[in-house]
Order: structure tokens, then sequence, then C-alpha cells
């Protein structure tokens, strides 16, 4: 049984209350037509939790198979660094099948973000080693694909269906 071997920390990107007895842990990529279809699974799970349930998603971009999903992962870091992470992570995944060189800019300035001041940040890598550092802390949690999830630190081996994380999570009796 796989464990989360990055603790969930300060640089994190997390909804919910760091107290709250559940946390679920993504490790995702923006390209990835399966973090796709768990991207509205994962909001009904935490609107079924509610404060019970805190969510922390972490960087995966299986570049090789999604050559956008670097880039995209660095747009959300940049997004981040401005307090819009979550909006920036849900128009990613909204608009997964546009992913791409004209999408995010278009998607910053829908945040009103500084669009120049976005491409010069993916020009010079300069959100690429948050990303890296997600990475690796997935690699080293036994992450192999995206997405994977962590319950309370043991990675969730089954399925990601609702239903399915829902009763992984109930029979932690928290």
């Amino acid at each position: 049984m796989a464990k989360l071997r990055t603790p969930v920390g300060p640089t994190d990107h997390v909804q919910g209350a760091a107290n709250a007895p559940i946390t679920l842990v993504e490790y995702g990529d923006y390209q990835c037509p399966h973090c796709g279809h768990a991207y509205p699974i994962v909001k009904q799970v935490q609107q079924h939790f509610g404060e019970r349930l805190r969510f922390v998603f972490r960087n995966f971009p299986l570049r090789e198979a999604h050559p956008w999903a670097e880039a995209a992962a660095e747009t959300a870091e940049f997004a981040g660094a401005k307090g819009e992470f979550w909006p920036m992570h849900d128009l990613l995944f909204e608009n997964q099948q546009r992913l791409g060189e004209a999408l995010l800019p278009e998607l910053g300035k829908k945040l009103r973000l500084d669009v120049a001041a976005l491409q010069k940040a993916l020009a010079n890598g300069e959100f690429a080693e948050h990303v890296q550092k997600d990475f690796s802390g997935g690699v080293r949690s036994g992450v192999n694909g995206t997405p994977t999830f962590f319950i309370n630190g043991v990675r969730h081996d089954d399925d990601f269906e609702f239903a399915t994380l829902v009763r992984a999570i109930d029979s932690l009796r928290v």
C-alpha cells in the first residue's frame, strides 16, 4: 500500500480546512482525459463531505503523452501566485479539449491576469521548479499515472468514480 511521501504543506493548493478529518490529494495532469473525467467527480465528493474534507491538487504532467500539460500546470501556478489558482484550475479542466498555445493567455485574460507576464513566466520556466517538485513528490509516493488519489495519506488504488471514492472515505470512519 503506497503512502504519500510529501506531507501537505504551505506551498500546496488546498480547498478546505487544515483540520478537516479527511484529506484527499490528487496528482493530476490538465491534459489527461481521465483527470478531466475526475474533475466533476472531485467537485461532487467535496460537496458530499463539505467541511469534513480538505482537497489538495498537485501537478503531475505526463509530458510525453500530453504536450500541453506542463504549460497548463505552470499557468495554474502563475495564477496561484496571483491568488487565482482554483479559478485557473477549474478553467483549465473546463476547457481541456481546447488546451493549447492560444488557450492559456485567453484564460489568463479571463481571470484579469497580466497576460504578458504569464507569457514571460512560461517562456522563462518561472514556475517549472514548483511543478517539478510536485511531480517528484508524486514519483516518491508511487504515482505512475493520472489521476492518482491519496486519502489521508494512503494511495487509493480503486477507480475514482463518485460512489467508490465516497465508500473509500466512509470506510475510514472519520
